[in-house]
């Protein structure tokens, strides 16, 4: 059997999902969509459940492209695996990573297909360009706001195009990373450290806002063992090199060792004290919560949840910070092999407003910032709920 013919603008596509019902959108979107199609779609289904228990994933939403379509079980590997083993698995010398939640543009296959054409040797990714539709009539909640961030999000694999040969030479994702948070930034990271280059292209993937709980910012919080990791792997200056923003790590952490103080002298008797450290928690939680607060739509609902959770995510962000550093002190900077990473500049390279393939503000914050995972460490891709 002879070998495929390749071309320059030769692809495939893999989509990792946990099976949520928006992947039936998804995969209707590509399949209608106008333009080269792709030589094959693999599809990776990373739920946890045995297969007695799996509901069929809609492939029939693929119209025309269904017999290029297959299905690979992981049995729940995360989201870095379980695009690790989609990509391993292609023959093409492209690999577009969709997230299952989004919606790719009318003529998405025909301008991947020009980016990819206009993307010269020494570029290992094209990144989609992200609309996240937001309500119309009212300032969007603190969770609009962060998944907002998608839009300006740097290497945000929830469109992202890379080059088998440059996944080969990084050897893909990072599995350590157990979300769908900074496991792009930290792909993209080593790629460019590598001597590659990331550009962005001009095609549109619509990233609606998925449906969250009150309670999904504290969820997000786990992300913080990320940022540990990712400051072991790459230095203090990661975050600036993936143009990513630094959080409230430190004012957490001053606000948590100020209520942990306060319980601590007044257990002690020493209520003067215990009074003034009080003071100090309340005042740093009530500048969280307004920071939260001030650019949303101050609805009851809003305003209650973002009080509640300003109290919680302090410590809860500090805590998970912790377990990070622990865990992962053991884990060796990457060394890369070519040039240090691109800084913010021209043709989109290195620079941008976030990075992450969520939407979380990061994972330190909580505050609706519009920036990284962005997802925080769920995200609309994130762990619990991802694509």
């Amino acid at each position: 059997m002879s070998a495929p013919h390749t071309t320059a603008t030769d692809y495939s596509v893999v989509i990792p999902t946990v099976g949520r019902p928006c992947l039936a959108d998804c995969l209707a979107t590509l399949g209608s969509s106008i333009g080269p199609e792709p030589r094959e779609i693999v599809i990776v289904d990373d739920r946890p459940q045995p297969e007695p228990l799996r509901e069929g994933l809609p492939l029939e939403e693929l119209g025309p492209l269904r017999e290029r379509a297959t299905v690979v079980q992981t049995g729940g590997l995360g989201p870095a695996g379980a695009r690790n083993v989609g990509w391993r698995l292609v023959t093409a010398p492209w690999v577009a990573f969709l997230d299952d939640d989004v919606r790719v543009g009318a003529r998405w296959r025909e301008s991947l297909a020009r980016d990819l054409a206009e993307a010269d040797p020494t570029v290992a990714g094209v990144q989609g360009v992200l609309d996240v539709p937001l309500s119309t009539g009212r300032r969007p909640t603190d969770w609009e706001r962060n998944t907002a961030g998608l839009a300006r999000a740097q290497w945000a694999t929830a469109d992202m195009a890379y080059r088998t040969e440059a996944l080969k030479a990084v050897d893909g994702f990072d599995e350590r990373f157990p979300r769908a948070f900074r496991e792009d930034a930290d792909l993209a990271l080593r790629m460019l450290e590598d001597g590659w280059r990331i550009r962005r292209g001009s095609r549109l993937t619509t990233h609606p806002v998925r449906p969250a709980d009150r309670w999904v910012s504290l969820r997000t919080q786990r992300g913080n063992a990320d940022d540990a990791l990712m400051l072991r792997l790459h230095g203090p200056t990661w975050w600036r090199r993936a143009a990513a923003p630094r959080g409230r790590i430190r004012r957490h952490a001053a606000v948590t060792a100020a209520g942990v103080s306060a319980l601590v002298l007044a257990v002690a008797g020493r209520r003067r004290a215990a009074a003034v450290a009080g003071a100090g928690w309340l005042l740093g939680t009530a500048e969280f919560a307004w920071a939260r607060i001030a650019p949303g739509p101050r609805t009851r609902e809003e305003v209650t949840t973002m009080v509640a959770t300003s109290a919680l995510i302090p410590p809860l962000a500090v805590y998970h910070r912790l377990a990070g550093t622990l865990r992962h002190r053991g884990a060796a900077p990457w060394n890369g092999a070519g040039a240090t990473a691109v800084g913010p500049g021209a043709d989109g390279e290195g620079g941008g407003a976030a990075s992450g393939s969520g939407a979380d503000a990061d994972a330190g914050d909580g505050v609706g910032a519009g920036a990284a995972n962005g997802s925080g460490a769920e995200g609309p891709a994130g762990r619990d709920g991802r694509a």
